[in-house]
């Protein structure tokens, strides 16, 4: 299992109608997260969705979802345990915001209590090469990103304990207890 390594944007300028530009700082949570900033685009929905299946995103079946969430989330599977969760937020005019980060595969148990951080390079990549026009918004300070100036470097580090595959631990608990379901009934009956 290998950790996951990116960047997140850390020192950028907005675009301001009366100062011009201003230069600020993407925070970090008390929780040692990055504040979530948003890719905006001027899309159709549906054509977002087709764009990352295309690119092997599945339909998460099992989601908190966000308020203003286009229907289900998305994931793809990356190098074991990781997985790229992305949604669709509606906000006004036929603008959309993409919402993306990695964590723990949904697969594990640790998906419950993992580490995930917020990702934004890694769908821009994704957008320019089916040249999909987008801005990225800080929602904090309510103004699009102009110009990144430097990154944070961000890494997720492998759970210090193995994961844990939840399917086959629940088909392995069904079993043993069918068999001491069925031991009960024959000693019963």
């Amino acid at each position: 299992m290998v950790e996951y390594l990116t960047k997140y944007p850390k020192t950028v300028s907005f675009v301001d109608v009366v100062c011009g530009s201003l230069k600020g700082i993407v925070s970090v949570k008390k929780d040692s997260s990055v504040e979530q900033l948003h890719i905006v685009v001027k899309k159709n929905a549906n054509e977002l969705f087709k764009m990352f299946s295309a690119e092997g995103f599945t339909k998460i079946k099992f989601e908190h979802k966000q308020p203003s969430q286009i229907g289900h989330g998305l994931s793809l599977k990356l190098k074991k345990p990781w997985e790229m969760h992305v949604r669709l937020v509606k906000l006004k005019k036929e603008l959309v915001a993409i919402h993306a980060e990695v964590e723990i595969s949904r697969d594990y148990i640790q998906h419950l209590f993992g580490q995930r951080t917020p990702i934004v390079y890694e769908i821009e990549n994704m957008l320019k090469k089916y040249q999909i026009e987008y801005k990225v918004w800080d929602n904090k300070i309510k103004k699009y990103v102009q110009t990144v100036f430097d990154n944070y470097k961000i890494k997720l580090a492998t759970p210090n304990i193995p994961v844990f595959a939840w399917k086959p631990m629940l088909f392995v608990i069904s079993t043993v207890g069918l068999m001491y379901l069925w031991k009960y009934l024959d000693t019963v009956f």
